[in-house]
């Protein structure tokens, strides 16, 4: 005998309606009918995928591609401030800006043209320099025209937050060249000379409201919907 039950709804559906939550910053509860799945169906697989890790790689796969098709990887790093909804989880600290609430930072990593290369989370009181590292590690290796894959930037572009000699050590030990601005003798006049397409890749990052206030308690959910942001940014740029 045939089973019963309702029929399990395929990928492109409940992706359909995470990407909307992520958009729009609506509820799970108030997902409208018109996707198919409900809020509760949508928000279980979302809650799957998180921990499968499929938003962290998710945008990786798609500025390794731009950065494939562009032939170029010069990185440029910048940082974007959240504030927790009504729960709070881990990975939250004291607002630099207003020490009694608590906020998460998402930090971001970008190409020449603005794709996001790489991307993470940390608390709000956490120090930029620390999220350096993570962020060049993670970037994915690139396949170039000719010779093996690129497994880092030739360059890295980033503010006086990043001003520090083992951080250059540090680049300069991955070949990677650091141009970083300096305190006390750059001005920072200039310093949108080159560090503007971060700053507009992170004004389409703020786009997606979802990422306004950090709802989710997990950190791994919260950074799913960062890397669901990152990866419509590249498939944006790249079917243009």
């Amino acid at each position: 005998m045939l089973g019963g039950g309702r029929r399990r709804y395929g990928g492109r559906e409940v992706l359909a309606a995470i990407i909307f939550v992520a958009t729009t910053g609506c509820t799970w509860q108030q997902l409208p009918p018109v996707f198919g799945p409900s809020g509760p169906t949508a928000h279980r697989r979302f809650t799957v995928e998180c921990r499968a890790g499929v938003g962290q790689a998710a945008p990786a796969r798609a500025g390794r591609a731009g950065c494939a098709r562009r032939a170029g990887l010069v990185a440029m790093r910048d940082r974007l401030g959240q504030r927790p909804g009504r729960q709070r989880g881990e990975l939250t600290g004291p607002n630099p800006v207003d020490r009694g609430k608590r906020g998460s930072k998402i930090h971001l990593l970008t190409d020449r043209a603005g794709l996001p290369l790489s991307v993470g989370i940390s608390a709000a009181n956490t120090h930029d320099k620390l999220a350096l590292q993570p962020l060049v590690r993670g970037i994915a290796p690139v396949r170039s025209r000719r010779g093996p894959r690129r497994r880092g930037p030739a360059k890295l572009h980033g503010d006086k937050g990043y001003d520090y000699a083992d951080l250059r050590r540090w680049l300069r030990s991955r070949g990677i060249t650091p141009r970083i601005a300096r305190r006390g003798i750059e001005s920072s006049d200039r310093r949108g000379r080159y560090r503007w397409v971060v700053e507009r890749t992170v004004s389409w990052l703020s786009g997606c409201r979802r990422l306004h206030r950090r709802y989710e308690r997990t950190p791994e959910r919260f950074l799913a919907f960062v890397g669901i942001a990152a990866t419509l940014i590249c498939h944006r740029q790249l079917a243009k």
